[in-house]
């Protein structure tokens, strides 16, 4: 699903990556994440998807937001893990939104 955010300005996070073959434990814990993400104060939304390469953007009121999301303990345990276990490679980006459209058909 599209997620539905506010006006501008706000923030994406863009997060993509290449996974390992390991899967212990991963669908879990991204679904976790998910819920986790939602309860923070300034999440907005995400997307997501995955084929070749996975790409979750979700999007936040503020730097400071994306700030304590990072610094989470359980979403720090789960970096530890995608670092050691679960992604070969990834990148993050963190942008603000100035401007954004949409069409609904």
């Amino acid at each position: 699903m599209i997620a539905a955010t506010p006006a501008p300005p706000y923030y994406a996070v863009i997060f993509t990556s290449e996974r390992t073959t390991v899967d212990d434990g991963y669908a879990d814990t991204a679904r976790r994440m998910v819920e986790l993400a939602m309860q923070q104060p300034g999440y907005l939304g995400h997307e997501s998807a995955r084929d070749e390469i996975g790409i979750t953007v979700s999007y936040w009121e503020s730097l400071d937001a994306i700030k304590n999301w990072k610094q989470n303990s359980e979403h720090l345990v789960a970096q530890q893990k995608g670092k050691s276990q679960w992604y070969s490679k990834f990148k993050t980006r963190i942008c603000k939104v100035e401007r954004d459209y949409e069409f609904n058909h």
